[in-house]
C-alpha cells in the first residue's frame, strides 16, 4: 500500500554545523512541499533581543534548553500547528532544522508520538573544516571552525546519532542520495509498486489507426508518453481536420490537462517537432523531452534518401540518427552526436524523463504509453530488412520510456482489419488484395479507399492484405496483450459506419472478432468503425 503522503509527519535533523541539514532540509521541501521550521528562528521568537550572530544563537539557545531541558522547540512546533491545522487533526510533513540536545528530542517524541523521524548527518571533521570556509549564510559566523566547536552542544552534537532512526554519513553521499534515503524513512516511497501504466503498440505494420484508439482514451490519463520517431504519424479525428502528432503523443488535443513527455529512446527532428508545438499551442510546462533524446540531423534524412530507398523508408532520419547515437560514443559520428539536452531551441522542454515518471508514481498518476509503427516492422522480430530502426514490441517501447515492465497495467494492442504496408518495395504481406476488391467485399468506393489509405508521412499510396492470423498469433505472443483494439471494422462492411453498439455490428464482423478472441486469447476491448466522433465501440471492463 502507499503510504498517505498528506498525513502528519515531522523530520528532525541533527548534526554538526554543515553537515548537510539545511541541504536536505530545502530538497525535502522542494520535492515533497516540506514546511521548514528553522530553530534560529524559534529562538529570535524567544528572545527577541538576540543578536544575528552565531555566537549570540548559540549561547541564548543553550540558555532556553536550559530552562526547560528543550521543551521550547516542541512547545513552538505545538503552537505552529495549531495555528495552521484546518482539520480534526494536523497534516504535512514539518522539518526540524534542527534539534541540538536529546531533551529536545525526547520532548518531541512524547507530544508527537511515531509521526517523528530523526535523521542525524555527520561527516569527517576535515571536511566539516572545509564546507564551513566554503560556507556563506547572513548568519555572522565564527572565523573558524575550531571556534564553533567551542560550544558545548556543538562538542556533544554527534551524540545524537545514537537516538536517531538512521545516520547518514554525507561525505559518503550525494545530497540526493541523502534525500533518497530520508525519503524512504517517511515512508513517501509506495511499498509496492503499483501498476499505473497502460501501454498501446500496433500489432501489425503499422498504420493501424492507433492515434484513433489513443484519442479515445486519452482523457483518462495524467501522463502521456511517447517514444519512436517522426517516421509515423498518428491522426486523431478533429474538425475542421484532423489533428496529426508525428513525435507528440496522439492525445495531446483530446487530454488538454495531461502532462506529455517524449521519452529518452525517442528520436527529434528538431524543427519539425517546434512546428508541431505550434500548431497544437503546447506549452514549455506541459511538455517535457528527456535530455537523452538523441536529434535527428538534415544528414541524417539524406543518407537514408540515399541508402534505403530499397524498402521504401520514409526517410526522416530516424534510422541513421540512432546508428549515430550508438556509433557516435568514441566522439567521432559525422556529423557529430547531439542530443536533445545539447539543442538550444529545445531547452525550455528538457526534463529528466526519469523524475517526471517518478514523480507519477509518487502521486498516483494514470500514465498511458503510446508506441509508434507496429510489432511486424520490429528491427528484431520483423521480416529483416524490410523493417524499422528500433524494436516496435512493448518491451521495446517500455526500454525506450524508462519503464519498468511491473509498472504496466494494461497493453493494448491495435490491429486493423486488413493490413497495410507502404507501396512500393517494403516487404512482404500474405495475400494481398485490390483496392477494387475490398471496395466490392466493403461496399466503400474504391475512390474514398485510396484517399485514406495514404501515408501519413509522405503520402504514398499504401498495399493491403487479407487479415493474417498468424500474424496476429506472433504478436500476442511477442506484447502479451491484456486487450484488442480493431479497427477500419467498416472495411468488412460499410453497415459497421453507422454501429454504435456490439449488437448492431453485422453478423459477419461479430464471428470475425470472436475468432480474433479465440486465436489471441484476449478480449477485443474497442473497436473503431469510422473516422469521426463517435468511431469507437468500448467494451472495456476497466
Amino acid at each position: 500500500m502507499r503510504a498517505d503522503n498528506n498525513q502528519l509527519r515531522i523530520v528532525l535533523l541533527s548534526g554538526a554545523i554543515c553537515s548537510g541539514k539545511s541541504g536536505l532540509a530545502k530538497r525535502l521541501q522542494a520535492q515533497h512541499g516540506a514546511r521548514i521550521v528553522k530553530t534560529r528562528d524559534l529562538i529570535k521568537q524567544q528572545v527577541p533581543s538576540v543578536q544575528e550572530t552565531r555566537e549570540s544563537l548559540q549561547r541564548a539557545g543553550e540558555r532556553l534548553d536550559r530552562e526547560d531541558q528543550g521543551a521550547w522547540v516542541q512547545n513552538a512546533l505545538s503552537r505552529l500547528l495549531q495555528a495552521q491545522q484546518s482539520g480534526p487533526t494536523p497534516t504535512g510533513l514539518f522539518v526540524i532544522d534542527s534539534v541540538r540536545i536529546k531533551g529536545q528530542v525526547d520532548s518531541l517524541r512524547r507530544a508527537f508520538g511515531t509521526v517523528v523521524y530523526h535523521v542525524h548527518l555527520t561527516a569527517d571533521r576535515n571536511v566539516l573544516a572545509a564546507r564551513y570556509k566554503r560556507r556563506g549564510t547572513k548568519t555572522k559566523e565564527f572565523a573558524t571552525y575550531a571556534e564553533v566547536k567551542q560550544s558545548t552542544t556543538e562538542r556533544n552534537i554527534e551524540g545524537l546519532a545514537e537516538f536517531a532512526d538512521i545516520v547518514v554519513d554525507t561525505d559518503r553521499c550525494t545530497p540526493d542520495a541523502v534525500l533518497v534515503r530520508a525519503t524512504a524513512l517517511l515512508d513517501l516511497y509506495p511499498r509496492a509498486v503499483l501498476s499505473l501504466v497502460d501501454v498501446l503498440v500496433g500489432g501489425q505494420y503499422g498504420s493501424e489507426g492507433k492515434g484513433n484508439i489513443v484519442g479515445h482514451i486519452a482523457p483518462e490519463y495524467d501522463l502521456l508518453v511517447r517514444v519512436g520517431g517522426p517516421n509515423a504519424g498518428h491522426k486523431v479525428f478533429a474538425e475542421p481536420e484532423a489533428e496529426t502528432y508525428h513525435h507528440l503523443p496522439s492525445g495531446t488535443g483530446r487530454a488538454p490537462r495531461a502532462n506529455l513527455l517524449l521519452g529518452a529512446g525517442a528520436v527529434i527532428f528538431p524543427r519539425k517537432l517546434l512546428e508541431e508545438i505550434a500548431v497544437h499551442r503546447v506549452s514549455a510546462d506541459r511538455l517535457s523531452i528527456d535530455p537523452q533524446a538523441m536529434v535527428i540531423e538534415d544528414e541524417d534524412r539524406k543518407i537514408e534518401e540515399a541508402m534505403l530507398a530499397a524498402i521504401s523508408s520514409t526517410f526522416q532520419g530516424v534510422g541513421s540518427a540512432s546508428a549515430r547515437k550508438i556509433m557516435g560514443r568514441g566522439g567521432k559520428a559525422i556529423p557529430p552526436v547531439r542530443l536533445a539536452k545539447d539543442v538550444e531551441v529545445l531547452s525550455s522542454y528538457v526534463r529528466d524523463g526519469q523524475e517526471i515518471l517518478k514523480r507519477a508514481y509518487l502521486e498516483n498518476r494514470r500514465v498511458l504509453l503510446e508506441g509508434t509503427q507496429g510489432t511486424s516492422l520490429s528491427i528484431h522480430h520483423g521480416k529483416y530488412p524490410f523493417v524499422t530502426s528500433r524494436d516496435t514490441t512493448v518491451a521495446g517501447c517500455l526500454a525506450d520510456a524508462g519503464i519498468a515492465p511491473r509498472r504496466v497495467r494494461r497493453v493494448i494492442m491495435v490491429c486493423r482489419t486488413f493490413p497495410i504496408r507502404v507501396g512500393g518495395p517494403s516487404g512482404p504481406m500474405k495475400r494481398t488484395i485490390t483496392y477494387g476488391k475490398l471496395s466490392k467485399r466493403s461496399g466503400i468506393p474504391e475512390k474514398e479507399l485510396r484517399k485514406i489509405e495514404k501515408t501519413t508521412t509522405t503520402g504514398k499510396q499504401r498495399r493491403l492484405a487479407e487479415f493474417d492470423w498468424e500474424q496476429l498469433y506472433k504478436s500476442t505472443s511477442l506484447n502479451g496483450p491484456t486487450d484488442i483494439a480493431l479497427t477500419f471494422v467498416d472495411y468488412i462492411s460499410v453497415k459497421n459506419k453507422t454501429a454504435y453498439r456490439f449488437e448492431q455490428l453485422t453478423e459477419e464482423t461479430r464471428r470475425f472478432v470472436e475468432e480474433v478472441q479465440r486465436v489471441s486469447g484476449v478480449p477485443v476491448s474497442m473497436l473503431s468503425t469510422d473516422f469521426n466522433w463517435r468511431n469507437v465501440i468500448d467494451r472495456r471492463c476497466w
